[in-house]
């Protein structure tokens, strides 16, 4: 029986040691299976990956030579390069002029066992994934290489842009394999002395510091060779966050991290600790000196709305042809409309009597508490405190700063109160930019004051832009007011309405009109009771006159003529665009203008010629688009009106300017003074100026020196005082516009089919002290009504 059970318990044991060896053959078969598997994976991922399957892969060898690429120039008419589309400059450095003490600092604070690995340290990636990251990262100097390579894209204007790291953690993993697969690539080509050089000169230190060399002369103006110890260890700490670590923008937290870079360099026996302890107290001494940018300057505005363009038609060609360029490496020849003289006039014109208008505009803000907005008394509008605090947050959110502090985790309110401390910063000045001491929010609000303009002059027959100004300062300001930006026209609208009651119902110039106060539904027009004929109303701007036309033509019609004259900008469909309210472009504006002197034929403005490639072949060659809106002698009508009011209406100011040739032309003046514009004809150069500000709460309290006659015709005046003296232009003050053979000598009213006496038919009119009348147009802002009693000395003195 005993005998029985041993044999039992013996048999229960085998069982039990075979179905133990079964489990764990089974076990071994799924964890040998499950890793083979998984590193086979892990190999077709690889592989994968750098056949390009997850993305394309960087190219290193751009890195040996990274100036092979040639800028596209543009070429104006009269044959000047005016501008390149080039890549960011760089001063590459060589290993042997980079202080030892930037090696020791970056081995010592980035990757300690450099000398040791083959581009990734095992080491340390294991470290990473255990504790993720909490204990220092597990990325080596060529691994950061490697990242520069893929993530440090350039932007559409050839410029570094660190939005190519993934913001989510699969899309970040594939980086992370990318990065090993390149960091590998570059220890194969590379020797160590050369990942230390090419990662340094990659780097975007900021403020156009791109390369430790620039960034050596922007922050501490020296030779990269001349760094001291201290200037060395701040360049290194940028590396880990060139905005958070940044010498100028926070320098104490520049400081800290200095420290830190130092104490690692004193722990791996680079330093000694009296060097660290001769330091560490010791402030981040900075010598700023800024690089200026590529593309600054007047024309950087046509350069960007260019490259618009260029991109749209370089995309197109690829789309027919398979033929890729790059506008900023493939040496393209841009050849472009614009006149390099027209160009330096009206950037003279503009820079002339905007610094007058900036000086009567910061006397008369000087004490106001919420400078520069005005707000007006009215039952729908808002308080002064709450427009001025709506459009400060509004453009403290636009700002690269906010964002900043947004991805710190900050609330608004904790923003706002950052944004409220003094720092160094630098502000516009029409004598040149200048480093101050300000708080953010008190440097939007001086910015805010700072009055804006755009000008465009194109040849009516051809439809060539010769000069554009969309601004007055494109690093301060970039916003183009000539294609971008749309505002209210005021009366320049007025000439569509006369063109569309010319032409669709037969009125001439001596129709005559009442100017008495005219009331639509809610809509009320004052005017002073008289009769007037068209030219007469035209001249000196007659509100009710307008309204009563678009009354008789219809609003859709002269949407219609609008949409004809080559404007693309939503209008609104109601009476009310006959004074002006709707917003376009200068271009739009320009461009309709040219119809008329253009025997009513709509030419597109063009900036663009030709485009070439680095061989001479033509990528694109353009012809005028041309289209008939009008017959000639409703186009010269619309001239001749416009003529009367440079001879003796709102826009007479130009014959004090001593110009006395043919010139039709319009003022407009939006509500209290936001907007102030004037587009003069002569019969080879329309141009549209306007001037304003930022925001349309910001304005000239008096119309006196706020309308367009006084904002914007200057500029003209002053534009083509010199485009006349230059006798190479072949533009003169002899010109004339070509009356259309079909009209009598005397271009009498009989002469259109119609009655009176069209000679000299201004209802006996003279003016000489012409204001315009302000157009009663709804705005998009709030009704605005001066608010004289908000005077409290402001925190911050403008005429310093």
């Amino acid at each position: 029986m005993e005998s029985t059970n041993k044999t039992n318990n013996s048999n229960k044991g085998v069982k039990q040691l075979n179905s133990r060896k079964k489990f764990i053959k089974k076990f071994l078969l799924w964890f040998w299976g499950l890793f083979f598997c998984g590193l086979l994976a892990l190999v077709l991922l690889f592989v994968l990956t750098i056949y390009g399957v997850f993305g394309e892969m960087p190219n290193v060898r751009e890195l040996e030579n990274p100036d092979i690429y040639v800028a596209s120039e543009i070429i104006s008419s009269d044959g000047v390069v005016i501008q390149k589309f080039e890549k960011e400059k760089r001063i590459p450095v060589e290993f042997q002029d980079l202080p030892q003490t930037m090696v020791y600092a970056l081995m010592a604070k980035e990757d300690e066992r450099f000398p040791y690995h083959s581009g990734v340290d095992k080491k340390a990636l294991f470290r990473a994934i255990v504790y993720r990251g909490t204990r220092g990262g597990g990325s080596t100097i060529t691994q950061q290489l490697a990242k520069l390579l893929f993530t440090q894209r350039e932007d559409e204007d050839g410029k570094p842009s660190y939005n190519g790291v993934s913001s989510n953690k699969i899309g970040r993993a594939f980086q992370k394999i990318k990065e090993i697969i390149i960091a590998v690539q570059l220890e194969r080509l590379y020797t160590k002395d050369e990942i230390i050089t090419l990662y340094l000169n990659k780097f975007d230190f900021l403020y156009n510091a791109n390369g430790v060399a620039t960034a050596s002369r922007v922050y501490f103006n020296k030779d990269v060779k001349d760094l001291s110890l201290s200037e060395s260890a701040t360049l290194v700490a940028m590396l880990e966050n060139p905005v958070v670590n940044n010498p100028k923008i926070n320098p104490e937290n520049a400081k800290k991290r200095r420290n830190v870079v130092l104490s690692l360099m004193k722990e791996q026996k680079y330093i000694s600790q009296a060097d660290f302890d001769s330091i560490k107290e010791t402030p981040v001494k900075i010598d700023y000196r800024p690089v200026k940018e590529i593309g600054e300057g007047y024309s950087a505005y046509f350069k960007y709305a260019l490259k618009r363009e260029v991109r749209a038609i370089l995309s197109d060609y690829e789309k027919q042809t398979g033929k890729s360029y790059n506008l900023y490496k493939d040496g393209l020849k841009i050849y472009v409309t614009l006149d390099s003289r027209m160009q330096k006039y009206a950037e003279e014109a503009i820079e002339k009597h905007v610094k007058y208008l900036q000086n009567i505009f910061f006397k008369e803000q000087k004490g106001r508490k919420y400078a520069p907005f005005y707000t007006y008394v009215d039952q729908r509008d808002k308080p002064i405190a709450e427009v001025y605090n709506s459009i400060m947050v509004s453009a403290m959110k636009r700002t690269q700063r906010y964002k900043f502090l947004k991805n710190r985790n900050l609330t608004d309110e904790q923003i706002i109160e950052e944004f409220k401390k003094p720092i160094e910063l630098q502000i516009f000045t029409w004598k040149g930019d200048k480093d101050t001491i300000m708080s953010p929010w008190d440097s939007i609000r001086y910015h805010k004051h700072i009055v804006q303009a755009g000008l465009m002059a194109m040849e009516p027959h051809t439809g060539n832009i010769k000069a554009w100004v969309g601004g007055v300062n494109w690093k301060h300001f970039q916003y183009d007011h000539v294609k971008q930006a749309r505002r209210q026209v005021g009366s320049t609208f007025k000439p569509f309405v006369y063109a569309t009651a010319i032409k669709n119902i037969n009125y001439t110039p001596c129709t005559q009109v009442s100017n008495a106060t005219y009331t639509k539904g809610n809509w009320t027009v004052y005017g002073n009771g008289a009769m007037m004929t068209l030219k007469s109303a035209l001249a000196f701007s007659k509100n009710a006159v307008t309204a009563r036309l678009i009354d008789a033509t219809g609003a859709d019609a002269v949407i219609q003529m609008a949409k004809d004259l080559g404007v693309e900008s939503p209008i609104p469909r109601n009476n009310t665009i006959a004074l002006g309210s709707a917003d376009l472009t200068i271009y739009e504006m320009v461009g309709a203008y040219s119809t008329f002197a253009n025997y009513g034929n709509y030419t597109k403005p063009e900036m663009i010629w030709r485009i070439e490639d680095n061989n001479g072949k033509v990528i694109k060659e353009y012809e005028p688009q041309i289209r008939e809106v009008m017959n000639e002698i409703y186009a010269y009508t619309m001239i001749d009106l416009m003529k009367g009011v440079v001879d003796i209406g709102t826009g007479r100011r130009v014959r004090g300017m001593g110009i006395k040739a043919e010139i039709a032309g319009k003022t407009g003046t939006t509500n209290k003074n936001a907007d102030g514009w004037f587009i003069g004809i002569a019969p080879k150069l329309a141009t549209g100026v306007w001037v304003g500000w930022e925001d349309r709460y910001a304005h000239f309290a008096s119309t006196s020196i706020g309308q367009g006659s006084s904002m914007a015709l200057p500029i003209w005046g002053y534009f083509m005082q010199k485009v006349y003296a230059d006798k190479k232009l072949a533009i003169t003050q002899e010109d004339k516009f070509e009356k259309p053979e079909s009209i009598g000598n005397n271009f009498s009213c009989d002469d259109l089919a119609s009655y009176g006496d069209y000679d000299g038919g201004y209802s006996g009119q003279r003016y000489y002290d012409i204001q315009e009348e302000v157009d009663n147009v709804p705005t998009p802002a709030v009704p605005e009504t001066v608010n004289t009693k908000l005077k409290k000395k402001d925190s911050v003195n403008f005429d310093k």
